[in-house]
């Protein structure tokens, strides 16, 4: 059920009136994974809102030190709905960090970052308000099996419509063969029914969404496409968007995931970042410039090209990220711009001549990581570029796969691995940090954190340690 409440004695009201069985506080670690406990509802009054609620900071990724454990979750009356998915009636409502010391928000609470980016936009003048659409891809897969010991690694992946699958069964004439899943129907596709339940779901909590369809991958591989929303509430709706698309394929006996690569030779799961902003109720995205573009967009695009190798260690965040960003496929690893173009790093859509859709696509990032930061570091760049006036250079309406490899050398190119990623992000931070956005603290522990959990342990364990990691993204 969707809510629209404007304060918290509205929460306070709909819990009695609809008779709400327990409260379920969410929010999201530093790596980018939802995380929560619930209360019984006389456990919340007016003055959760404000004072918050206590939980222990030290057992979350990138939070606290044990001897500073004691943290705070705020809820915000806006984001509530009603769980789709428990027995008992629940009320979820996603929370900010507060530091019980200070009363302060905490610095590495990555909702806040977001809203710090939304803030700096609106005192730089530039605009009122920053609208993101993304399009995230994921897998169901029928079953899931991994492990690794001293001894032993292994993952191993059942799909019933992929041509690879030993699985028996109905429509053995009807199989996907690779990079051939976009956009065929039942009975190739099996898996309209279980998008459909998803994007019903999501509608009646409250998010609009365009379209759904099977992705090009075979093995499950699908997307539902959100209407674009602002920084924060897109960010919000990105997690509950995850979480319907996992709940309902559990519910269904499947399994999904939102990791960028899980099958070698086919395409992996990317996420298309659409992005504008607007000034009162104008676009000023649009212009008489290439692909309709005004000299804000390119500006934007030109901050998004200079840093887009710092940006991927926040938005392609994870070892097998760049599993997905190889040559050859949807997901670009040249950093040019074009119309059109999916080859390009970034894209000017040309569905519509409509100065309101004209909006910019950065086509590096993937689901596994945290929204709020990185819609968050796009915003960040692309400010960058409008303030600094910096040139994305001349579009290429080619092909970038099949220029000369001369021409093509001379095309930057993304990272190729999470380590040169985040060794861009450390010398090239900078932008993030203008009006403390992303503090040198946040900075500093996502990198530790990154470097030590996930490319050192990775490094050490057997490869199908990857999988193990990253399939829960």
């Amino acid at each position: 059920m969707a809510y629209t409440f404007a304060n918290p004695d509205d929460v306070l009201k709909a819990i009695k009136d609809d008779k709400i069985e327990m409260i379920d506080l969410r929010f999201v670690d530093l790596p980018g994974t939802w995380q929560h406990f619930s209360v019984p509802p006389q456990a919340i009054a007016a003055d959760s809102f404000s004072d918050g609620v206590g939980f222990d900071g030290s057992s979350i990724r990138g939070f606290q030190e044990i001897q500073e454990s004691d943290m705070l979750v705020v809820p915000d009356p806006a984001t509530a709905f009603l769980d789709p998915f428990t027995e008992a009636p629940t009320l979820v409502l996603i929370c900010n960090i507060m530091d019980p010391i200070t009363g302060q928000p905490y610095s590495r609470d990555a909702r806040h970052i977001a809203q710090k980016a939304e803030t700096h936009l609106r005192a730089s003048g530039i605009g009122d308000v920053a609208y993101f659409g993304p399009e995230l891809e994921f897998f169901v897969f029928d079953e899931v099996h991994y492990d690794q010991g001293t001894n032993y690694a292994y993952f191993d992946i059942e799909a019933a419509e992929a041509n690879w699958s030993g699985r028996g069964g109905s429509g053995l004439g009807h199989k996907l063969r690779p990079k051939e899943g976009y956009f065929p129907v039942p009975p190739a596709d099996t898996l309209q029914d279980a998008r459909t339940e998803m994007v019903t779901l999501l509608e009646q909590i409250g998010i609009p969404v365009e379209a759904h369809h099977h992705e090009v991958a075979t093995g499950g591989q699908g997307e539902i496409d959100m209407r674009f929303a602002p920084l924060t509430r897109m960010a919000d709706d990105v997690m509950i968007y995850k979480y319907v698309v996992k709940n309902v394929a559990r519910r269904r006996g499947m399994t999904a995931t939102f990791m960028p690569k899980p099958l070698f030779g086919d395409n992996g799961s990317g996420m298309h970042v659409h992005q504008s902003i607007w000034q009162s109720d104008r676009p000023l995205f649009a212009g008489d410039g290439y692909a309709g573009s005004s000299e804000a967009m390119r500006y934007y695009i030109g901050g998004l090209l200079k840093h887009a190798p710092a940006l991927l260690g926040i938005c392609a965040p994870t070892v097998n990220s760049y599993r997905r960003l190889v040559p050859g496929f949807e997901a670009p690893v040249n950093l040019g711009y074009s119309r059109r173009n999916r080859s390009a790093a970034v894209r000017i859509p040309m569905y519509s001549p409509d100065p309101k859709s004209k909006r910019v696509e950065f086509r590096c990032p993937d689901p596994s990581c945290n929204p709020y930061l990185a819609f968050a570091a796009m915003l960040m760049a692309g400010l960058d570029g409008i303030r600094s006036h910096l040139d994305p250079g001349e579009p290429i309406d080619k092909n970038l796969y099949d220029l000369p490899p001369v021409q093509r050398a001379q095309i930057p190119s993304t990272p190729g691995s999470l380590e040169e990623a985040l060794n861009a992000l450390e010398s090239d931070g900078k932008f993030l940090g203008i009006d403390e956005v992303f503090t040198h603290d946040v900075l500093e522990t996502y990198l530790s954190y990154k470097r030590v959990h996930e490319i050192e342990e990775i490094r050490i364990r057997p490869h199908p340690y990857e999988f193990v990691l990253y399939y829960d993204a």
